[in-house]
């Protein structure tokens, strides 16, 4: 049997930092590159691997029936993709695919079944980042009813630079038109304003951040509270403030 040899300079990933050797050792990681567009999850298809996201941005949609996608989560080194399947759900609601390239671990999931049900430390941390989810779920639909395209555009951004590590990125104007449900016309128009006031840079495939404490400013209060609640959502201590 080989064995698995931990990165000479640690895990990235928030959940595999936590995790102990012996632990991570039956789940059998392998390292795997995670280009753009790389899939995690096919709508409709089996769940049959465990990501965990070291480096890069994870993009899940949702489609309907005339083929429109709209994003309804973002996932970086916080996210182990793939939960849903040890927890009775064997196949796919959502696509989940690589937005922005990166690495990570993978694991089949029958070995994460298992590891899950030991009922250990990593039934905990998976439990916990499941509410995490949720939490972030339930901000982003209450954001998307009562705040503003221009703030909700602020606010993602800067949660794909939190997640990315990044102050430039490879987003399309494309991609945040379909984050948000809106024409790309409505973010072109967005992101020129965000330009002449000196926020950011951009091109129609790359963002460049210049002020980023004007750009917090601009976005909703749904950003801070999902910053903390991203940062902190592995400690046990479950308060966190606006």
């Amino acid at each position: 049997m080989e064995s698995f040899e931990a990165p000479a300079h640690g895990y990235r990933n928030k959940i595999l930092q936590r995790l102990s050797a012996e632990s991570i050792s039956r789940l059998k990681l392998r390292p795997v590159e995670l280009a753009v567009e790389r899939p995690l999850e096919q709508s409709q298809q089996a769940i049959g691997h465990l990501y965990f996201i070291e480096s890069g941005v994870g993009s899940m949609t949702t489609t309907f029936k005339d083929g429109g996608q709209v994003e309804v989560g973002l996932f970086g080194n916080e996210s182990v993709i793939g939960v849903s399947g040890f927890m009775g759900v064997k196949r796919s609601l959502n696509r989940i695919y690589m937005q922005m390239p990166g690495s990570g671990y993978a694991c089949r999931m029958d070995l994460a079944e298992a590891e899950f049900h030991r009922g250990d430390e990593f039934q905990r941390l998976a439990l916990r980042y499941v509410q995490m989810q949720l939490t972030q779920a339930t901000q982003s639909a209450g954001c998307n009813a009562v705040h503003e395209i221009t703030q909700r555009l602020a606010r993602w951004i800067l949660l794909c630079s939190d997640r990315s590590g990044l102050n430039e990125m490879a987003l399309s104007q494309e991609f945040l038109a379909m984050m948000l449900g809106v024409r790309r016309t409505t973010v072109s128009a967005m992101m020129s304003s965000f330009k002449e006031r000196g926020l950011l840079t951009y091109t129609r495939s790359n963002i460049r951040l210049l002020d980023r404490p004007a750009l917090e400013a601009q976005a909703c209060e749904c950003y801070a509270v999902l910053r903390d609640h991203l940062e902190n959502y592995l400690e046990f201590d479950t308060g966190f403030s606006v």
